[in-house]
This record gives structure tokens, C-alpha cells and sequence, in this order.
């Protein structure tokens, strides 16, 4: 009722300009305006170029683009697939068992991400699994720190499912593989699509964790944004992070573009 109201409505606009404005857009266009700066005189950036964009797409910043695709598209299927399957097996416990798994799942993000980069370093560091220095490390740990994202999502729907659908498949004389793959994964499809967004975009953006694990000739795009703006390059570095956030918006919206399909079906 109150945002219905014609108050309301002006309430609800009036949180946005003083919450949302300030806190969440204003920095984010000052970053877009540094981008294209060539000085910074008073409060905000001064001066129009583009070159700073010719650094922020090619060569190390061009190579560090694509390893932080390939390590979130890598790490998004890892972590859907293990979070996804690890739902439906919490599911199909009692009520204790799925609280253990909720409460295994969710340890990796109660914690710093840097507690978690280094058990991954202190774990894969010595033989059998001898990963330091290799891209697998920093894919690993990026899937450890988002599986928890991707197993509540899919947890969240599984519980809000209708279970008639099953039970009539089941009915009909289906078997428990033809009823989980014709049924209930077409009826999670939008939370997973969903899961697969949210944990591409955190992996995108994940830095404390990998500066303690990415061996020089896999450098994710955060790393190359600190190791830019820390020489003192604070316009290109600007450019990279806009670069950084252009591509993960692309790939989200492509993503609920396809959510959307799959919950029309």
C-alpha cells in the first residue's frame, strides 16, 4: 500500500537519489570519468582522451581479460555442477544431514577470502596434488569461494519445487535418472542460470585470494587493476576496471537473457 501511494512513490524515489546515487552510482561514473582523463585537478578528473583504452585492451591487460574469462566461465561450471549436484543430494537427507551440508557449504564464505587462498596454497603445495604455480590453483580456489553461492541458489528452488511433478513422472513408471534429468533439472534450469550469473560475476571480481596464488603467467584482471593504479597509472588503471565491469555485464545479460527463455518454457 505505501508504495502504491503517490507518498510512497515519492519515498521509494527519495531513498534511491540519497541511498543510491551517492553510495553505489557516483562512484562507479567517477571510475568511467577517470577512464577517459588526463589529469585530476579539484575533486573530479579533467581532460578528454581515449588512449587510456588502447592500453586497457591489448597486451598484458588484453591477456589478463581472457584468463579472468576462462577462470570464471571454468570456475562457474565447477562450482554449478559440484554446488547443483550437492543440493540434490542435501535434499534428499533428513533434516540434520542437510543442515551438516549448508553449514560445509557455506564455511568457504563465513571466512576472508585470503583465509581460503591460503588453505588452497598450504593444500596444493606439496605432492600429490602439486598445483602452486600453475592456473588450477587460482581456478580451484575461485570455485571454492563460489560453490557456496551456486549450492544456495539451487537449495532455495529445489525447496519451492512441486513435488507432483515427480511424483507423476514416477507414477508413469519413469526412473529416478529419466525423472531427474527430464523433470526436475528443466524446472531448476532459471535458478541455475541464475547461480551461474552470480558466480561468474564474483569470480570476475575476486582479488584478496588470488594475489596469493596467481603465477606470473596468469594474471586475472583484478590483479592487473591493482598492479596498475599501485605504479601510479590511476586513468589506465580506471579504463581496465571499466573494461572489467563492460565485460561482466555483457556476459550477465546474455546469461538472463537465457533465464528468461528457460522460465517462459
Amino acid at each position: 500500500m505505501l508504495v502504491h501511494g503517490k507518498p510512497g512513490r515519492w519515498a521509494a524515489w527519495a531513498v534511491f537519489f540519497v541511498l543510491f546515487l551517492p553510495l553505489f552510482a557516483l562512484p562507479l561514473l567517477v571510475i568511467v570519468a577517470a577512464s577517459f582523463a588526463t589529469n585530476w585537478s579539484g575533486a573530479l578528473p579533467s581532460g578528454f582522451t581515449g588512449g587510456h583504452y588502447t592500453a586497457a585492451t591489448s597486451g598484458d591487460s588484453l591477456t589478463a581479460l581472457t584468463t579472468s574469462l576462462v577462470t570464471a566461465v571454468t570456475a562457474s561450471v565447477l562450482a554449478l555442477v559440484a554446488g547443483g549436484w550437492a543440493a540434490l543430494a542435501a535434499a534428499a537427507l533428513g533434516r540434520r544431514g542437510r543442515r551438516v551440508m549448508d553449514a560445509l557449504f557455506v564455511l568457504p564464505v563465513a571466512v576472508p577470502s585470503v583465509v581460503v587462498g591460503l588453505a588452497v596454497l598450504v593444500a596444493f603445495s606439496k605432492p600429490p596434488l602439486l598445483l602452486n604455480g600453475t592456473r588450477w590453483i587460482v581456478i580451484i580456489a575461485h570455485t571454492i569461494l563460489v560453490t557456496a553461492f551456486a549450492y544456495q541458489s539451487v537449495s532455495a528452488a529445489i525447496v519451492r519445487l512441486d513435488p507432483v511433478y515427480e511424483q507423476a513422472a514416477a507414477s508413469l513408471g519413469a526412473r529416478p535418472a529419466y525423472v531427474l534429468w527430464k523433470v526436475k533439472l528443466p524446472l531448476l534450469l532459471p535458478s541455475l542460470n541464475a547461480a551461474a550469473g552470480l558466480c561468474f560475476a564474483l569470480s570476475m571480481g575476486e582479488l584478496s585470494a588470488t594475489m596469493m596464488l596467481y603465477p606470473p603467467d596468469w594474471m586475472p584482471l583484478p590483479v592487473q587493476i591493482y598492479a596498475t593504479t599501485d605504479r601510479g597509472s590511476l586513468f589506465t588503471g580506471s579504463a581496465i576496471a571499466v573494461v572489467l565491469m563492460a565485460a561482466t555485464l555483457i556476459v550477465l545479460l546474455a546469461v538472463s537473457r537465457i533465464r528468461t527463455r528457460a522460465s517462459y518454457r
